[in-house]
């Protein structure tokens, strides 16, 4: 996918944190360390410094949702991490984000921290971490 399809899925699926640009996805894929995983319907950026993976975002298209795009991208996200060396990984997930909360828990993601006011003044962050 090109960034500027990247950016209009992210659009698609995003208010809350705000939508990434083509120009926010250009830069962060020409870095050495992202990688992209792709479904039809849906995309995951991801990357690994050292052994430590971090899931940066992930979106499936609204009409496509339910149909396990979401967790077959994060299983791929798990496997690539591991291949490129990372032990573990992190994420960050909006704390009213309840379907991508269970998505993430139902496959070992485990709450480790709370960022009170993350996203918003009244939208607080959940850090998860997943041992690969």
């Amino acid at each position: 996918m090109s960034p500027d399809a990247l950016a209009e899925l992210h659009r698609r699926c995003f208010d809350v944190p705000r939508p990434w640009t083509a120009a926010e996805f250009a830069g962060l894929l020409q870095g050495p360390h992202a990688f992209l995983l792709n479904r039809p319907n849906g995309f995951l950026l991801g990357r690994v410094v050292a052994d430590e993976a971090e899931l940066l975002t992930l979106a499936v298209a609204p009409e496509a949702r339910r149909h396990g795009i979401g967790a077959a991208l994060t299983r791929d996200f798990s496997s690539s991490a591991r291949k490129r060396g990372a032990a573990e990984a992190f994420l960050e997930v909006a704390a009213n984000n309840h379907p991508a909360i269970a998505l993430y828990q139902a496959q070992g993601w485990q709450n480790v921290g709370r960022r009170p006011g993350y996203y918003t003044p009244e939208i607080d962050g959940l850090t998860l971490r997943l041992a690969l």
